[in-house]
């Protein structure tokens, strides 16, 4: 069924659809991500020296945000289920928290923007559930998509936020 105006994920009668890239040619796309947990001086001075009850907070979010990375398409409905072929994340401490920084790969016929973004956003979940005993009011904030590269759209970079 063809779409309805501009709306690419809805039908001619106005149901949701998963758009059919299978016309597009495949090119090598690569998105990065980041976002931010604010967390209070002790909990951070906590996972800084890694005496935090429930284990090593950096290893674990990283390797969640991995994961979740490979899972969006579960996660997101109309999103398509590609083949990643690299993620790194890293998580950076600094003064009032930690920063996540996601860059997701593929060579595929659709965009990797949502991989990274809930790599992101699952390595900071992770964060705030490891450490919440220690500080309730953690605060996630700046998720937002740093580029793109590849794809018929071609290159894309955020200006300053």
């Amino acid at each position: 069924m063809a779409a309805t105006g501009k709306l690419t994920h809805i039908d001619a009668e106005g149901a949701a659809r998963m758009v059919d890239v299978s016309a597009k040619a495949e090119t090598k796309r690569e998105a990065v991500a980041e976002g931010r947990i604010l967390i209070g001086a002790a909990a951070l001075d906590a996972i800084r020296a890694g005496s935090v009850k429930k284990g090593d907070v950096l290893a674990v979010a990283r390797v969640a945000g991995i994961m979740a990375a490979k899972k969006t398409a579960e996660l997101i409905p109309l999103c398509h289920p590609l083949p990643i072929s690299g993620v790194t994340l890293d998580l950076a401490i600094e003064a009032d928290g930690i920063r996540a920084t996601a860059t997701v790969a593929t060579t595929y016929t659709t965009g990797i923007e949502m991989e990274a973004l809930t790599a992101v956003t699952t390595a900071l979940l992770t964060v705030y559930d490891m450490a919440k005993a220690l500080d309730r009011g953690m605060r996630i904030e700046g998720v937002r998509l740093l580029s793109k590269t590849g794809g018929k759209s071609g290159d894309w970079k955020a200006g300053d936020a």
